[in-house]
């Protein structure tokens, strides 16, 4: 049997387990079954449908199945030198380039690169009906269907079984450093601030415990201009701390215990250090603020605060749910909401209540 016909094979399996009209948990590697919801349905594993269907690496865009590992992408990027820009989080070797755009997230150089949904220029999905609905494009001047497809990532497998996607790519920067800086909040946000209004290679950046940590990527001449110009100490593991950090590693991360709560603020990068009792890191240049909190403080109180700050706070990890993992919806996108999911899965089967228990 060809490989197209193993590939046919396992469509069919899948429209046959949509027509059973039963929820299905969607899952490829299993790396972030704790994100979200609790998961709910029998699981729907999307391992099967996986394999590269086109990689140009002149194009910087690479075609693949739900199914195929980061550590695949990964290694055919590598022999082109080029890389997956937004830097997602695997959690581990068994993450899928699926869940990745289901998931969402995106690493250290966001900010400077841009998130997952950015670099999304085609997918194709199964809706509730077994049919494959085809979005956007392979290159990325075909800007068709765009905001579909770009609807998808974040979407936590709630509108459907994402089967292709395509996403641009690009090139390693030539050259990189790692500079330390001894600063409060407070300096640390100020200076982002100012550094980002400026032509400089600034490509990630983090700060906690009175250090700011950020990376120049780009040209040799760019990052050594930039390191004359901003200065601080060279961290001659800048690899492994980023890389820490995208995998939540990281010292600030290392110590939680499973149970324990742990908050991702999205914010406007010039909002004031935020009043709370806990440990944070911020990201971003002042965008991601992760928030351990101390003691009691309360679900509603770390979002009120987000709220005043002009932002949103979602328990990433931990934590009691029934607060909602994710920053409550006004009424009006609440309604967008449920009818996307009533247009994509009519039924109701995908992923029920991953995102938001009523939906």
């Amino acid at each position: 049997m060809s490989e197209q016909q193993n590939m046919n094979a396992v469509l069919d399996t899948f429209r046959q387990r949509i027509a059973q009209g039963k929820p299905l948990q969607i899952r490829g590697g299993g790396t972030k079954d704790w994100y979200g919801q609790v998961p709910q349905g029998e699981v729907l594993d999307t391992r099967a449908y996986s394999g590269i269907i086109d990689y140009e690496p002149t194009e910087l865009v690479i075609t693949a199945r739900s199914g195929t590992t980061l550590a695949e992408i990964d290694a055919a990027l590598e022999k082109n030198n080029q890389m997956l820009a937004f830097e997602p989080p695997r959690f581990g070797g068994a993450a899928t380039i699926g869940g990745m755009v289901a998931a969402g997230l995106s690493g250290p150089t966001r900010a400077a690169s841009g998130a997952v949904r950015d670099f999304v220029l085609g997918a194709v999905l199964m809706d509730g009906e077994g049919q494959e609905l085809h979005f956007g494009g392979q290159v990325m001047k075909n800007v068709a269907g765009y905001d579909v497809s770009r609807l998808l990532t974040g979407s936590l497998g709630t509108l459907g079984l994402i089967l292709q996607v395509s996403l641009k790519v690009l090139p390693k920067p030539f050259a990189s450093s790692t500079r330390v800086f001894e600063i409060n909040q407070e300096g640390a946000l100020r200076l982002l601030n100012q550094w980002g209004g400026q032509p400089l290679p600034l490509a990630a950046s983090a700060w906690s415990n009175n250090t700011l940590t950020i990376r120049l990527a780009g040209a040799q001449a760019a990052v050594d201009a930039a390191i004359r110009k901003l200065g601080g100490s060279e961290l001659s593991n800048g690899d492994d701390f980023w890389r820490d950090l995208r995998e939540q590693e990281h010292a600030f991360f290392a110590d939680i215990h499973a149970d324990a709560p742990l908050w991702r603020l999205s914010l406007p990068s010039v909002a004031a250090p935020l009043d709370l009792p806990g440990r944070q890191l911020i990201e971003w240049g002042g965008a991601q603020r992760w928030l351990r909190p101390d003691g009691a403080l309360s679900a509603a109180a770390i979002r009120a605060a987000a709220v005043a700050a002009g932002g949103s706070a979602s328990l990433h990890r931990g934590g009691d749910k029934a607060v909602g993992v994710f920053h409550p919806l006004q009424p009006a996108v609440e309604k967008i909401h449920r009818n996307l999911k009533a247009q994509f899965d009519p039924k109701g089967i995908f992923n029920p209540g991953r995102m938001y228990a009523s939906l």
